[in-house]
This record gives C-alpha cells, sequence and structure tokens, in this order.
C-alpha cells in the first residue's frame, strides 16, 4: 500500500471512529432524556395536593374541608387574575417600541401585590380551617400551607419564576 493510501485510509479510521463515539454520546444522552421523561410522566403530578390531603381526613368533615377550600380559591381567583393580567401587560410594554420603563416596573409592582394578596387570602382561609379541625386531620391537612409550584421557584416554562434583575436594574 503507497503511503498516500495509507495516510486516507488512517483519516478515513479517525473520521469513521469520531463519528461512531459521537453517535455512541448522542445515544447514550438521549437514552438518559427519555427515561428522565418516562419517570415524569409516572409521578403523580403533587404528592401532596389537596385533592389528596382531603381524602385522608375523616369522611365526617371531608366535605365541609372541601368546600371551605373550595371558597377560598374562588374568593382568590380575582387576585391571581389580575396578577396575570397585569404582568401580561408588562410583557406586551416591553415588545412594544414604545417602553415606558416606569409604568413597566409599575404593573409588575401591581402583579406581585395582587398575587400576595390572593396567597395571604389563600393562607388565612386555611389557617382558620385548620382551626376548626380535629388534631389528627389538622395534623394531615397542614401540608396545605406548603408553598408548591411556580410560587416555589419556577414557572411552567422551567424558567425562576422571579428571575433576577438586570444589570443597572434596582433590585425589587
Amino acid at each position: 500500500m503507497s503511503p498516500k493510501a495509507l495516510k486516507i485510509a488512517l483519516a478515513a479510521s479517525v473520521a469513521l471512529n469520531l463519528f461512531a463515539a459521537a453517535a455512541v454520546t448522542t445515544l447514550v444522552i438521549t437514552r438518559a432524556q427519555v427515561e428522565n421523561r418516562v419517570e415524569a410522566q409516572h409521578r403523580p403530578a403533587r404528592a401532596g395536593s389537596p385533592m389528596r390531603l382531603i381524602d385522608q381526613l375523616d369522611p365526617a368533615v371531608r366535605e365541609r374541608v372541601r368546600d371551605t377550600l373550595r371558597a377560598s380559591a374562588l374568593a382568590a381567583r380575582p387576585d391571581f387574575e389580575e396578577a396575570r393580567l397585569k404582568r401580561r401587560q408588562a410583557v406586551e410594554m416591553g415588545r412594544s417600541a414604545t417602553f415606558d420603563t416606569a409604568r413597566a416596573a409599575a404593573l409588575l409592582e401591581q402583579s406581585r401585590t395582587a398575587e400576595l394578596r390572593g396567597r395571604a387570602r389563600l393562607e388565612a382561609d386555611a389557617v382558620a380551617l385548620l382551626a376548626t379541625l380535629e388534631p389528627d386531620d389538622r395534623r394531615a391537612l397542614s401540608e396545605i400551607l406548603t408553598r408548591r409550584g411556580r410560587a416555589a421557584g419556577r414557572d411552567r416554562g422551567g424558567r425562576p419564576a422571579h428571575p433576577a434583575p438586570s444589570r443597572g436594574a434596582p433590585a425589587a
């Protein structure tokens, strides 16, 4: 075999080996990602969801607790809707050609205030409800006071719920 053919064969062998190594690496990474997705689909959405917690209660109080929590959620709903609306308005302002920094900051502040008002209402109603329960039922239902979901640090898109302020912007 001539030296030129040997060099070509060696280069082809190296390229083939690099391609095989990349394929194996991609296969391993993809398989791990698929396994994580499958595992996430088999996990319950929320281990301590309020409805699952209510099912643990004494049947005599279960319906009263369910109705009370439902009424509390309905009462707090306008606050959370206002919070979402104000945040959407701030996002739209950020996309527009006429961006007003003060107005965007005010909209975000109003959004946070409305969300906190709704959360405070839910928490106050939950505490008042817990005060009416027997110790065993109270122990089972006390989990509703934990903060979960977006408030725990992530929104639906997988981004932090409260992103760090950009450089030069005052911290809220």
